[in-house]
């Protein structure tokens, strides 16, 4: 029930964006207190300017049901990026993260909703 979705002007080749989705994965898991089975990851390829820029940047969102608060997006934001950081190349200054606290009865899973 935690999703984190990436859009990236990064290239994306090579086993550096294949490790990236388990890492993520792993530490959303972990920051939010919720079963990893539970965790989506999706990486896609995107055009992004930022600073009137050309060059490798990042979107994310993540959204998620109940565990999204202050403390714990910050954690999540500096988890992202040294990730990013690490697997993209991509500066943390280039990196935007927006976080959605969902109702569990706006959330499909598995032919029912979690509210």
């Amino acid at each position: 029930m935690p999703a984190v979705h990436i859009k990236t002007s990064a290239l994306l080749v090579g086993s550096a964006s294949r490790d990236l989705l388990p890492k993520v994965s792993k530490m959303t898991a972990e920051a939010i207190g919720k079963p990893e089975q539970y965790v989506m990851v999706s990486l896609q390829s995107a055009e992004i300017m930022m600073s009137g820029q050309n060059g490798a940047a990042a979107w994310i969102e993540v959204r998620g049901i109940g565990a999204l608060r202050g403390e714990v997006n910050k954690r999540m934001t500096q988890k992202l990026c040294a990730l990013l950081k690490q697997g993209l190349g991509i500066e943390s200054e280039r990196v935007y993260v927006n976080y959605m606290d969902i109702e569990p009865e706006n959330w499909g899973w598995n032919n029912d909703t979690f509210g």
